[in-house]
């Protein structure tokens, strides 16, 4: 990699600027950042059970995090931190899969207060590198191939693994033995809509997250799914 790369030309920061900071370095935002609207249920996908405003991490208030880095190192650095907002962001509102079409225009990838926004190409090439890093997943379309690999914007939803399958099985089954709920015939509805679980991250989850995250423990022996698709229940071991 050259080492005389020139910043982009809407910002005046070194390339170190953006790699230097943590992506576990959160801090409050300004408030002109705080005021700007969460996703839409469209956008989400699910509704979020968590009203609190999401603290931006410093990075998001730099232009160049919002265009795309030509120093490789930089440009990792970027897409990691891009990342980390992500997975972030969404374990906050409780955020399962996202419409990348409807997301551009939220302040996950539009910050109004600096007038800068992430752009369909360059979002797209962060969600690839979270799929990569096995931290986010094309949603499947009737015809077997990822809705997110054509170049449109219709089609474009994602899942965010904030937690993975295998770890919202994990999270269930803890829930089901700390509850004492082994041989109990359970709704998919009380499991993920019940004031029961109201604490738990897997409360207003997906539905087809939800039989991801059960069709593990079948596999593993440890719950049994039964019904018609639209009055499902199951009963763990």
């Amino acid at each position: 990699m050259t080492s005389n790369y020139t910043p982009s030309s809407d910002s005046s920061y070194a390339p170190s600027t953006i790699s230097s900071y943590s992506t576990a370095s959160y801090a409050t935002p300004p408030p002109s950042t705080l005021a700007q609207p969460r996703p839409s249920s469209t956008t989400t996908l699910t509704p979020s059970n968590n009203k609190t405003l999401f603290p931006f991490p410093p990075y998001y208030t730099f232009p160049p995090f919002f265009t795309s880095q030509k120093n490789l190192t930089t440009h990792h650095a970027q897409l990691t931190k891009w990342s980390s907002l992500i997975l972030a962001y969404c374990r906050h509102h409780k955020i399962f899969k996202l419409s990348l079409s409807e997301a551009l225009e939220t302040d996950l990838f539009y910050n109004r207060a600096i007038g800068k926004r992430l752009s369909r190409e360059d979002a797209r090439e962060v969600v690839e590198f979270m799929r990569r890093e096995g931290r986010a997943e094309w949603v499947t379309g009737v015809d077997g191939r990822g809705r997110g690999a054509g170049g449109g914007g219709e089609g474009s939803v994602f899942w965010v693994w904030w937690r993975d399958v295998e770890e919202w099985a994990g999270l269930i089954a803890e829930w089901v033995d700390e509850t004492a709920q082994k041989n109990t015939v359970l709704t998919l509805y009380e499991l993920t809509e019940s004031e029961a679980t109201i604490s738990q991250d897997f409360h207003g989850m997906d539905p087809e997250l939800l039989q991801k995250a059960l069709s593990v423990l079948v596999k593993r022996g440890k719950a049994q799914v039964f019904g018609q698709e639209d009055q499902q229940g199951v009963k763990f071991f």
